[in-house]
């Protein structure tokens, strides 16, 4: 096949599964230039740079700026702080994405972003022109939000765990040194914060925890949110069948403040609550590069963008996509989701590149597991499709579905879930 019938083809699918097409492998030190950066190495960063490699038939350079030289992933983290998995469970390294596809790995950071002259300076020195720029940094803390929770986390007193590495391990330590009899307290903002699902699968993982080896301790859940966020009924009759006496829903308690010393979070309108390990969740927004660099104009928290393309509305040959985006209709902050938008980017990206038309239909999967113990799990599963006259991504009718109960063989689906989309993304 022709390159170009090749990616005309690749481009049509919007998203794309695996292809076994090999690239070189490259030593090459960080260029001066590049047709495509891409500033974060998750899961919308990652598989748009390795897709961009493959749909351009390994034509379109792309150096890769991620400062760690391993994938961890949010997704299935949460095992490892309920005990049933470990950190190397959830690490991949990047050698695939550098050795198979030729991916450039910049492990650096990207300190400022010049929309006028399309180049990016890193904290190393180095600045790299772009002819296209895709931004994914995730999620960072608002710590305003919180008084006091900036001193408590930089501390290491009061744990986030909210992006996957060193304070997922460190929450799990805590965990292990608490007393039987003591207090697990999870804070939760108010929506939208990254993977709506996941401060109550987090609770489900320390409630089993809790039940072989802590059973005198409770789980508290104090919620901003006047209700559970996402699989609300599921999670809340497992927690009634099988965590009764132990783990405790409060919704309304929107956190003001913490005290690291007296372990205390205090409320607009509840009392304070003391617990010994404190995991409080502040208000989240677009990554901090994408808040440095004037991309984040929806309300000075999220990135808005032209879905078709993922284009920035504030900086032309600027892509934005992942957590960072204002979401679309019912489009969650997921891992999967910021994988679909990496491939839908990736071909927006090389067809413009080559001339070509944009897809004018793409569509975005996604699919959420949370694990409720360790064995048994739930889901949600949706497709979005672009509608090119409203501008924006809408859920197809009937595509999507939720768990009628947990059950052991979506636990089954869940890991190898991971295991799929981890290849799909790095490997």
């Amino acid at each position: 096949m022709k390159r170009r019938s090749f990616v005309q083809a690749s481009l049509a699918l919007g998203t794309v599964g695996s292809l076994s097409m090999v690239g070189c492998a490259t030593t090459a030190p960080i260029p001066t230039k590049a047709k495509v950066v891409v500033i974060g190495g998750g899961y919308g960063g990652a598989t748009a740079a390795k897709y961009v490699r493959m749909l351009s038939n390994y034509q379109i350079d792309v150096v890769l700026v991620e400062p760690n030289d391993s994938f961890i992933s949010c997704p299935i983290s949460n095992l490892v702080i309920g005990g049933s998995k470990t950190m190397g469970d959830i690490t991949t390294p990047y050698d695939n994405l550098k050795g198979k596809h030729g991916v450039i790995h910049a492990r650096d950071r990207v300190m400022e972003i010049d929309r006028g002259k399309k180049t990016v300076a890193l904290a190393g020195g180095a600045t790299i022109g772009y002819d296209k720029l895709i931004v994914s940094p995730g999620v960072d803390m608002m710590w305003g939000s919180i008084a006091g929770l900036k001193d408590a986390s930089a501390s290491g007193q009061i744990l986030q765990a909210w992006k996957a590495g060193p304070e997922t391990a460190a929450l799990r330590r805590q965990l292990e040194a608490m007393p039987d009899g003591g207090v697990y307290a999870i804070s939760v903002p108010l929506a939208p914060y990254r993977c709506p699902p996941g401060p109550y699968e987090r609770a489900s993982q320390v409630a089993s925890y809790f039940k072989k080896a802590k059973p005198k301790s409770k789980v508290l859940i104090l919620d901003a949110n006047p209700d559970v966020t996402s699989k609300g009924p599921l999670f809340k009759k497992f927690w009634a069948e099988n965590y009764a006496g132990m783990l405790e829903f409060r919704g309304n308690h929107k956190a003001i403040a913490v005290d690291a010393k007296t372990r205390t979070v205090k409320f607009e309108t509840s009392d304070d609550v003391k617990a010994d390990v404190l995991n409080v969740l502040p208000d989240m927004s677009a990554g901090l590069i994408a808040m440095q660099s004037g991309l984040a104009n929806a309300n000075g928290r999220w990135c808005n963008v032209n879905y078709q393309t993922f284009e920035s509305t504030a900086a032309k040959d600027v892509h934005v996509i992942g957590d960072s985006v204002l979401a679309a209709p019912l489009m969650p902050k997921s891992g999967h989701m910021a994988n679909s938008h990496g491939k839908v980017v990736a071909a927006a990206v090389v067809a413009q590149l080559s001339g070509m038309e944009v897809n004018p239909q793409p569509l975005l999967t996604n699919t959420c597991y949370s694990f409720v113990n360790d064995k048994l799990v739930v889901h949600v599963a949706s497709i979005h499709q672009y509608v090119a006259a409203e501008k924006t991504f809408k859920t197809v009718a009937g595509s999507g579905g939720v768990s009628s109960a947990p059950n052991e063989l979506e636990g089954i689906y869940a890991w190898n879930w991971a295991q799929n989309i981890w290849a799909d993304t790095l490997l």
